[in-house]
């Protein structure tokens, strides 16, 4: 059951990435790679904070994940890894613990009890931290590929196949 649960959040955040790659107008070409590498991130995340593993950690990985599919995608289809990788790894943004947070600092303007401002102040605090740390981690995951395959063009990358041989 836990299997079927994953797969179906997985296909979710794939529609999901589809929708900002419409919002960003992307080539038509792209879209299913978009669809695929938004799924695979949301697979790996999902399965990761399964076994127990924060959803920071959880989040890095899939960001990563989508940031080496994306260079491969990008000289498949002829397009900037970024194309791919940006709208793949929107869905994974923590919107939820954003929305906590905001509400908490809402809730700290009007709560008068010691105690329950002091209660109310802490999960403020832990929500908006994992909020930064969850966009930290997915803006690392998916840069370090990118930056370490940048040395030289795709088209002299390992990533590609059709390499000509000079001699």
């Amino acid at each position: 059951m836990i299997f079927l649960e994953i797969i179906t959040k997985s296909f979710w955040a794939g529609v999901a990435a589809i929708g900002f790659a419409v919002l960003f107008n992307v080539p038509r070409r792209v879209i299913f790679p978009i669809w695929t590498l938004g799924a695979l991130g949301g697979l790996i995340k999902f399965s990761v904070m399964h076994f127990d593993i924060g959803i920071v950690f959880a989040s890095f990985l899939g960001a990563a994940a989508i940031g080496v599919a994306s260079i491969k995608m990008a000289h498949m289809r002829h397009s900037p890894p970024l194309v791919f990788s940006i709208p793949s790894v929107i869905p994974m943004v923590p919107g939820f613990f954003a929305y906590k947070m905001m509400l908490g600092l809402i809730a700290l303007a009007r709560i008068e009890n010691t105690d329950d401002y002091v209660q109310t102040l802490i999960q403020t605090v832990n929500n908006g931290t994992k909020m930064m740390f969850i966009l930290i981690s997915l803006g690392t995951g998916v840069a370090i590929p990118m930056l370490l395959t940048r040395k030289e063009s795709i088209k002299k990358s390992k990533f590609n196949k059709n390499k000509k041989v000079v001699v």
